[in-house]
């Protein structure tokens, strides 16, 4: 009777590894034998189970049998089989082509040294030598996937520079079962026949200064496994920089609003400036500055990834009104107001 494997894991046809995977780990906990002792209707479920998870977690396995059904494994066998002798022979004219499949041609193309003994036949092992042109089969070496991990740091740590330790769940090789994901043929309970576990990490990581939101960090080697002994991803550390209560950052430049007292507006001044650096420096103010006006004071922003020159800080000013006069103030703002009424001009 057929098998449909997608059924027997519990998925859509259209699951994800990820999904067909999640699916396996738990059926293969709840009828593993080590949890079933003496149950034979378990311990076939989970032969069942296990199957289905080898045809369905390996990708070519996959197509093959979407493509074939549940006999996957020998319909492709044979019809690669005859194209394999149909490719070596051309049309003979006045004649229809034809193909046959010659058992004995397999066991030539698998090679001698097996003996003649029929117990030593491996059907299997003759189709994998078709697949692989004589090579062997086996799963395809590929890059593991690569990782990207979040993290937020201040303007403060964008302009010096920061580290962050990252606890990660590194994947290594199963204790158990080595990496084989078996023992004594049964899958491995201790990691579920995947061949690796989850441990703790601890990975410190440099966060360069200048570093902007959306700056990715990459660490070499760090990310997930690869598939048949394939090299594994990277790992991408992603600033998020924190807004900041002061300075409005605009890639390289730094904007801030900057008070400037109304007699120091209308005739010119000096006043002192804070700068992300965490000095303060002193900026001159031109008579007659409106409020609005940006002033700007060069190499005080933000350091640049590529090592140029830094950003500029743009320092914008707020005339600020007082808000207690004296009455000798208050007269003199009074005079003030009556001399330009009366269109007084400036000598």
């Amino acid at each position: 009777m057929a098998k449909d494997y997608y059924s027997v894991l519990g998925v859509r046809k259209s699951a994800t590894p990820k999904e067909i995977k999640s699916a396996f780990r738990k059926l293969a906990r709840k009828h593993h034998p080590d949890v079933n002792p003496g149950d034979k209707a378990a311990e076939e479920r989970f032969k069942e189970i296990n199957s289905a998870h080898d045809v369905l977690s390996d990708t070519e396995k996959r197509a093959k049998y979407d493509k074939y059904g549940d006999n996957w494994e020998h319909a492709e066998a044979f019809e690669k089989a005859r194209a394999a002798q149909g490719a070596g022979r051309g049309p003979t004219s006045g004649h229809s082509e034809s193909y046959s499949f010659d058992i004995n041609e397999l066991l030539r193309r698998q090679g001698a040294g097996r003996g003649s003994g029929a117990s030593g036949f491996d059907f299997g092992d003759v189709l994998g030598g078709i697949f692989s042109g004589g090579g062997g089969g086996g799963r395809r070496a590929s890059r593991g996937q690569n990782v990207e991990y979040t993290t937020e740091i201040t303007l403060e740590e964008a302009y010096n520079g920061t580290t962050r330790q990252l606890n990660l769940q590194s994947e290594e090789a199963c204790p158990t079962c080595h990496g084989s994901g078996e023992i004594a043929g049964a899958v491995c309970h201790t990691c579920g026949g995947e061949g690796r576990v989850l441990r703790p990490k601890k990975l410190e990581v440099r966060i360069p200064a200048g570093a902007q939101t959306g700056t990715r960090v990459r660490i070499a080697g760090e990310g997930e496994h690869g598939a048949g002994g394939g090299p594994r991803g990277d790992l991408y550390v992603v600033t998020n920089v924190r807004a900041h209560a002061k300075f409005e950052r605009k890639g390289d430049d730094l904007v801030e609003e900057v008070a400037v007292p109304v007699e120091d507006a209308v005739l010119g001044g000096e006043v002192e400036v804070p700068t992300i650096s965490g000095k303060r420096v002193a900026m001159k103010i031109p008579a007659m500055t409106q409020s609005g006006r940006q002033i700007k004071l060069k190499g005080l922003g933000m350091p640049n990834l590529n090592g140029k020159d830094k950003g500029d800080l743009l320092a914008r000013v707020k005339v600020v009104i007082p808000e207690d006069l004296s009455d000798d103030e208050r007269e003199l703002f009074s005079e003030l107001r009556e001399m330009r009424a009366n269109g007084h001009k400036r000598k």
